[in-house]
């Protein structure tokens, strides 16, 4: 799993304009907080309203195998929901009767909760990406990566209506044992991916489908973008990557918790 620049630039404006006193907020509205410290090994929380979903911890390995067995491809997409590509997204896995994993971040759930609820009411399974999608918080503390991880939390929690989010992905894939830890103590199982298509460099449809062509080989776990910029040729190589991995005898399925 080679680390990936998706999402870099955008979500700096973005946080900047929005994150301080907004995640606070959030986390004030769902969450009453216990005496640990935001950057301890096993932080505390108790939900106003019981969130949907299981919550009790995980292997914190980093996860690429498919629950769909050994021809299962797990779809990943990273760093929305975005009201242009989402749905359009969405549209294309409904057709072809495909359930996606979505690795939304804190500041776009919040943003978007209709989208968030959308995806859950369709049957995906949600994973955290953090707050802000830092491709660099591998390098920051502890107290850093754990108000990240466990805002997004919240964050994703109170847009879905209570869904908590069954995986975590690191923004470009910035893992650190802490945080593979702390995920893991929240039910959220650490995810990989095996192929980087690459969309957020734009390389063209074609180059997408050829990649995924080229590498399912090294493994199920497939990644794409349905935010951070103009996702049409992501939306185009998963209209043409869909029903040829069927062809090929691939069926699909979610991340191994």
């Amino acid at each position: 799993m080679a680390r990936h620049g998706g999402g870099r630039g955008w979500y700096g404006k973005l946080v900047g304009a929005a994150l301080g006193v907004t995640v606070l907020a959030v986390g004030a509205s769902v969450w009453t907080a216990q005496a640990d410290p935001v950057g301890g090994p096993s932080p505390k929380a108790t939900a106003s309203a019981a969130p949907v979903g299981d919550s009790t911890p995980v292997d914190k390995s980093i996860v690429h195998a498919s629950d769909a067995g050994a021809r299962g491809v797990n779809i990943t997409i990273d760093d929305g929901p975005d009201p242009a590509w989402t749905p359009q997204v969405l549209d294309i896995l409904r057709e072809h009767g495909v359930k996606a994993t979505f690795c939304v971040t804190g500041i776009q759930a919040q943003a978007h909760p209709d989208l968030v609820k959308e995806v859950v009411a369709a049957g995906h399974r949600l994973c955290n990406h953090t707050v802000s999608h830092d491709t660099t918080m591998d390098k920051k503390s502890e107290a850093y990566q754990s108000k990240e991880i466990l805002d997004a939390e919240r964050m994703i929690i109170k847009a879905s209506g209570g869904v908590r989010s069954m995986y975590y992905r690191a923004p470009g894939g910035a893992f650190t044992p802490y945080s593979r830890e702390l995920a893991a103590s929240r039910g959220m199982r650490p995810l990989g991916w095996n192929v980087d298509t690459k969309d957020f460099e734009q390389p063209g449809a074609d180059a997408i489908v050829a990649t995924v062509q080229r590498e399912i080989s090294n493994g199920p776990t497939v990644l794409f973008h349905d935010a951070g910029g103009d996702r049409a040729q992501t939306v185009e190589a998963l209209r043409r990557v869909l029903p040829w991995l069927k062809e090929q005898g691939y069926t699909f399925g979610f991340p191994v918790r």
